[in-house]
């Protein structure tokens, strides 16, 4: 058994083995661009602590955790299309650095190389591997499609608002424990509980970052405090202050959300802070990880081979950044 560390690093390395054709440049330039832009790589670690927590890890596990990294790059660059977002990571996005029609066509190859991968797995298991890649990226491109039918809106309820991010966002982390388990030989049911504490972890790994951008502090977390805020973003603190205030208060906020200038940022957080809105969303990722230990506990299988896990779970509903 390894720690999240050290698959990270075992990961890096079978990733780097990754390569993409030299030609064209022009499409294949922007795919390494963007993949060494680096990022956490939970998921596709997730799927490899899945795997071992039943059998040594494999080709199987080794491809589809790329396969899983691959597809979740290639949604990161489109939806920096859609967000028209300049810079990822601190970085330069893909579509700002070369252009619109390269963005999206350099994604579509990741994506197909994704399943390239996926097309190594073993035959036993390609076809329940396919099933479930496929429904989960089919729900992220729903989860994506309401996140820019919110845009449109000015009030998004809380019901909604977290079934977008539970598409967009946690069904991929549950899928890629799924998949590992289903590698390793755990049965339906218990490749499930595992699905469930995977999607309960990436709500509040969610929410953690809706409060980080409000709440959090920039010396730890490298970013402006506000962006969500400036940007008229929703999230759960908007889609939560809009449930709790009074008539008058709805007023004041819809007044905030107009303004364009720098005070907005502090204005707003200070009516959050007034209805005391960090408790709120403090208390809905609290019931998240609750759910994730319950369902990595529910997992059958003994406790020393889950303290891997249980540390990573520690380590991302706590952080800071």
């Amino acid at each position: 058994m390894h720690s999240f560390h050290e698959l990270l690093e075992q990961f890096e390395i079978f990733f780097s083995k990754h390569k993409f054709p030299d030609s064209p440049a022009t499409l294949y330039e922007p795919c390494s661009y963007l993949l060494h832009m680096g990022g956490k790589r939970v998921r596709p670690v997730l799927c490899l602590m899945g795997h071992e927590l039943f059998t040594p890890l494999n080709d199987n596990s080794w491809n589809t955790a790329t396969a899983v990294e691959l597809f979740h790059n290639f949604t990161l660059m489109h939806d920096d299309i859609m967000d028209n977002a300049p810079l990822r990571r601190g970085v330069t996005t893909v579509h700002e650095k070369y252009n619109l029609a390269t963005g999206i066509l350099s994604g579509d190859v990741m994506s197909i190389y994704a399943y390239q991968h996926l097309n190594k797995v073993d035959t036993s298991y390609i076809h329940a591997v396919m099933a479930l890649f496929n429904q989960t990226a089919i729900q992220i491109c729903e989860g994506q499609q309401l996140d820019m039918d919110f845009e449109k809106r000015d009030i998004v309820s809380l019901e909604e608002y977290l079934e977008m991010i539970r598409l967009k966002t946690s069904v991929l982390l549950g899928t890629s424990i799924k998949l590992g388990a289903m590698l390793g030989g755990a049965t339906e049911g218990c490749s499930e509980i595992l699905s469930q504490f995977g999607n309960s972890l990436g709500m509040a790994f969610q929410l953690r970052d809706d409060y980080l951008d409000t709440f959090g502090d920039t010396n730890k977390t490298g970013k402006q405090i506000g962006g969500d805020i400036l940007a008229n973003k929703k999230t759960y603190l908007l889609a939560k202050a809009f449930e709790i205030v009074d008539v008058n208060q709805k007023i004041v906020l819809q007044e905030l959300l107009k303004r364009n200038d720098q005070e907005k940022i502090q204005d707003i957080i200070a009516f959050f802070n007034s209805i005391q809105l960090k408790n709120y969303i403090e208390e809905e990722i609290e019931n998240y990880s609750k759910k994730a230990y319950f369902f990595l506990e529910k997992t059958p299988v003994i406790s020393s081979r889950k303290k891997n896990l249980l540390e990573v779970t520690d380590m991302l509903l706590h952080r800071e950044k």
